[in-house]
């Protein structure tokens, strides 16, 4: 009976984690852009949110958010696939979809050229909307003359990104009193650079974790035999993984600028294709940045600064009678380790095999597509100041979890709670 009741708990468990993998494999299979990682667009929210408890009315907003929508980074990312394929055209060795991907990747070149890692108008937008909502969401945090503090990092796209947002609170507010900068002086904490995580991101383990999930699950064979005529020519003249990585890159920026109104790269890739290339990048950002064992288990801890940064300020902002808001502008390697630090939805799970990362809900779209944000709503009780401040967590404007009791209502926290559980691990943390 004992070994029929394990049996039966291993074949449950083995078939919920081929149902969620499955989920989301349907979700891409439906809207393929969803396989992009970092690179998808930010997707409009369902606007859901739980009623606070009787008396509680939103007083203060911390925000963390990656810059919108932008371009690939380098004109390298455009250029290196490009002429791969252009060489072989010349060598008389390309397909028809071969040709047409190169004539594709030519348009979007053009479109993005000497504007690389820049803000795209759909990036600004959606700062804009972000902005509109958090403000018709929470009106009592923006409401006469408070105070806004913004700060960017020193990247354009963030800047810009953070100038959208204001623009649009002032829009509908022009009486804000606004402050906004972006400083080396304040990257210890919005960008904070910690060579000796950076180098654990890279260990040996790392490095074999994922060579060996390359190993059992790419192919990418077939993608290069739709795209040239000659298997000889390939396999004497191409970086195979390095191509199919590149193109795969390009097809999932393609929604973030205004050529996704007349261009589209995944048709160049199969259903299967497309949910392993994702599966492939979900692995390597989980593996480099999340709280993997493999990497030491500690790579959230390089938003350890942010973090403290956002408790001490929210202690001084909620001791002002009209505290208005936080906001910070930055990048996704800030917000994805930010996430898991905070344990949103359980994003700090600890997985050795990472072929079980989706069953365990660790999805990478889901927390960081470009403009992503962690807001921290704060709320007090009107007619009773000395009630408990409660504090809830937005991730990508939707409810999240954290990883202690909440309130009698769903989502709400005590602020002491939340002080108490993170102030203690950050402290539990040492410095390599």
């Amino acid at each position: 009976m004992r070994k029929y009741l394990i049996l039966l708990c291993m074949m449950t468990f083995l078939s919920s984690l081929h149902i969620n993998a499955q989920s989301f494999r349907k979700e891409i299979d439906e809207k393929p852009e969803l396989s992009a990682s970092n690179g998808l667009a930010y997707p409009a929210p369902s606007g859901r949110l739980t009623a606070p408890p009787t008396g509680y009315v939103p007083v203060y907003i911390s925000h963390y958010g990656r810059h919108g929508s932008r371009y690939l980074l380098s004109g390298k990312d455009y250029l290196r696939p490009l002429q791969v394929l252009e060489r072989a055209d010349s060598a008389g060795v390309l397909s028809g979809k071969g040709r047409e991907v190169m004539a594709k990747i030519r348009r979007m070149y053009a479109e993005s050229y000497k504007r690389w890692g820049e803000l795209t108008p759909l990036g600004a937008e959606q700062h804009r909307q972000i902005a509109r909502r958090m403000y018709e969401r929470f009106p009592s945090v923006f409401s006469d003359s408070v105070w806004i503090d913004a700060k960017s990092t020193v990247v354009i796209r963030c800047i810009l990104s953070m100038e959208n947002a204001l623009q649009e609170l002032l829009r509908h507010n022009p009486r804000l009193r606004i402050r906004h900068d972006a400083s080396d002086y304040d990257m210890y904490y919005m960008n904070l650079s910690d060579k000796k995580l950076a180098q654990q991101r890279e260990n040996e383990e790392v490095k074999k974790a994922m060579k060996d999930w390359e190993k059992r699950h790419l192919d990418n064979k077939p993608l290069m035999s739709r795209l040239f005529k000659d298997a000889d020519y390939v396999d004497r003249n191409i970086e195979v993984e390095r191509l199919a990585h590149d193109l795969f890159g390009l097809a999932g920026i393609v929604q973030n600028s205004e050529i996704r109104h007349s261009l589209s790269l995944y048709d160049a890739f199969t259903p299967d294709e497309r949910y392993r290339l994702w599966q492939r990048a979900n692995v390597w950002w989980y593996l480099h940045f999340a709280g993997a064992p493999q990497n030491g288990g500690k790579q959230p801890f390089s938003q350890r600064n942010l973090l403290r940064r956002m408790i001490t300020e929210a202690d001084s902002c909620l001791a002002l009678p009209h505290p208005g808001a936080s906001l910070r502008f930055g990048h996704e390697t800030m917000v994805m380790p930010l996430a898991c630090l905070l344990d949103l939805n359980g994003s700090y799970v600890q997985v050795s095999q990472v072929d079980s990362l989706e069953a365990k809900g660790w999805i990478d779209s889901r927390i960081f597509p470009m403009a992503a944000n962690i807001q921290l709503v704060f709320y007090k009780k009107s007619k009773n100041p000395n009630a408990d401040v409660l504090v809830k967590v937005l991730l990508n404007e939707e409810e999240a979890t954290l990883p202690f009791s909440a309130t009698s209502t769903p989502y709400y926290y005590k602020w002491s709670d939340f002080r108490k559980f993170y102030l203690a691990r950050l402290d539990s943390y040492q410095e390599q």
